[in-house]
């Protein structure tokens, strides 16, 4: 059974272009992330999660996103089995994200 909901980057650009703030941690390596970011979006690479997860701030929902939606899928098992709440997967990744 799955410990974490998903959401769509349509979904998720509707609600930040509605001005919520929303807590979005960016899981790909440094090289991706070079490529483009979520503005706002906190990056901590899928290797470093089990060292830096304290970094990530407590909140009711938080946002995970990779390339294409799998190691993001990844980090949100891990993050949801250390007690994170809220954990949700952007499906698609940054592969389906429309600047």
């Amino acid at each position: 059974m799955s410990t974490y909901s998903t959401i769509s980057p349509e979904q998720l650009k509707l609600r930040l272009d509605q001005g919520e703030p929303l807590n979005i941690i960016d899981v790909r390596e440094d090289e991706e992330v070079a490529a483009g970011m979520i503005p706002g979006a906190k990056h901590i690479p899928l290797g470093q999660l089990p060292e830096r997860y304290d970094e990530i701030e407590k909140t009711p929902e938080l946002f995970i996103m990779c390339r294409s939606g799998g190691r993001s899928s990844r980090a949100c098992e891990y993050l949801s089995s250390l007690g994170f709440e809220g954990v949700t997967n952007i499906t698609g990744g940054m592969l389906s994200w429309e600047m």
